[in-house]
């Protein structure tokens, strides 16, 4: 029996987040029992400024705000509720929207978060830092970015593998909501120091050796990482390609014409992560797919 889940979608009532929610409604409808609830972040500092610039009529502003913003919300929830039979409920809420994001979907246990890839303010998010970023930072729930508009359910997708726990807790919550969509893994494999040997000299002949030496190694690992996932074996699809990883999703991505990317929230070595730059917000920076990002949580 299917267990019954929750979807929590975030919305700026931009054309972004309304993607997000149809994929959101979308995703519900396939899960029996399935509820999901429509959420809105009033700006705390918006309404600082409010009581700073406007004091005598800040709290009348600050009352019709968040009404307008409420009825707003009831008005999605509506659209969505004449293509779906499920319940659909909504909250409005204060703060600043990744706090407030990462409170919600924790008290109420979400099963996934979903939100659109970029917000109305998505010039200042590529300054500073977006709210998903912030979001993934703090919370250990499943988050899926949306940045196209739902035609279909998703079918192919990208799962790049580095064979660590959070790449699997991926693959898992990917498999849990799409039981029926087909899996490419995807490992890129670089031979260590692959460019201090080619500045010392070594031939290229041996350089070659070197990258089937890893390929290998990559093969049998991918096997046993395979060995734990939870996943029919028809429905795994086994990709090798030696370069960058983040390079190397990318293209991947444009060749097989994924519709979603999933991704671990960590790989092998966080520490490096924190040095280099992750590939995961590479990957969500620079992706055209939705991407899904999911995370080992013991």
């Amino acid at each position: 029996m299917t267990q019954a889940c929750t979807l929590l979608a975030a919305t700026d009532f931009s054309a972004p987040a309304r993607h997000a929610l149809e994929r959101a409604a979308q995703l519900a409808q396939t899960r029996p029992g399935a509820g999901l609830t429509l959420a809105h972040i009033v700006s705390g500092s918006a309404l600082d400024a409010l009581h700073r610039m406007l004091p005598g009529e800040a709290v009348t502003l600050e009352t019709q705000l968040l009404t307008q913003a409420g009825k707003s919300l009831d008005e999605l929830a509506a659209h969505l509720a004449e293509h779906h039979t499920y319940s659909i409920d909504t909250i409005v809420t204060q703060g600043s929207a990744a706090a407030a994001l990462v409170d919600l979907v924790e008290t109420r246990q979400a099963d996934l978060l979903v939100m659109g890839a970029r917000g109305k303010h998505f010039v200042v998010e590529m300054l500073l830092g977006s709210t998903i970023e912030r979001v993934l930072r703090k919370s250990r729930r499943p988050l899926l970015a949306v940045k196209q508009r739902p035609q279909a359910p998703y079918r192919r997708i990208l799962a790049p593998v580095d064979f660590s726990d959070h790449a699997a807790a991926a693959i898992h919550a990917a498999h849990a909501w799409l039981p029926d969509a087909d899996i490419v893994l995807l490992h890129a494999f670089e031979v260590e120091w692959e460019s201090t040997f080619q500045l010392a000299g070594i031939d290229d002949q041996q350089i070659h050796e070197y990258r089937i030496q890893a390929r290998d190694a990559a093969q049998k690992a991918m096997e046993a990482f395979i060995g734990k996932l939870r996943v029919p074996a028809r429905q795994l699809t086994r990709q090798f390609v030696h370069g960058a990883a983040t390079l190397c999703i990318l293209e991947h991505e444009q060749t097989m014409d994924a519709d979603l990317i999933v991704m671990g929230k960590h790989g092998q070595s966080v520490m490096e992560e924190l040095l280099l730059g992750s590939v995961t917000q590479h990957v969500l920076t620079h992706s055209s797919s939705d991407v899904l990002i999911a995370g080992h949580t013991a």
